[in-house]
């Protein structure tokens, strides 16, 4: 489970998109080295909305969720808004548990992520599965 962490960090219709391209993301400096880049593009281009898309992801640690908090309160500083998208339903079950689907929109898709963060607002779901 020490697979190299990759993650893909582009722009779509001005949403700010982190695609992570690791089935399992596990390894502690990976998902820190991520974190890093992750953190000095939001510094270098402040988007207003930011979607993680977990198309293909299996399994992650909870150094995930650290990082998926950080990012969220890093934007909230200037309204910014992170969504997730196409979460696998079993680990969707790990954001009810720790209570974080509160607190995070869910997305089925990216697409559908990126459609709602260019309209009026998140319409995404709270609380249920994707």
């Amino acid at each position: 489970m020490n697979e190299k962490v990759d993650a893909e960090i582009t722009k779509e219709n001005g949403v700010a998109v982190v695609a992570f391209k690791t089935a399992s993301i596990s390894n502690v400096e990976g998902i820190n080295a991520v974190s890093d880049r992750i953190k000095e593009y939001i510094d270098k281009n402040c988007p207003n909305s930011l979607v993680f898309d977990f198309e293909g992801v299996k399994f992650f640690s909870s150094n995930v969720l650290g990082l998926l908090l950080e990012v969220r309160a890093k934007l909230e500083t200037y309204d910014g808004k992170v969504v997730i998208s196409a979460i696998n339903p079993r680990l969707h079950r790990v954001f009810k548990i720790t209570n974080l689907d509160k607190i995070f929109t869910f997305f089925p898709n990216k697409e559908s992520a990126i459609r709602a963060m260019t309209s009026e607002g998140t319409t995404g779901s709270t609380g249920s599965p994707p």
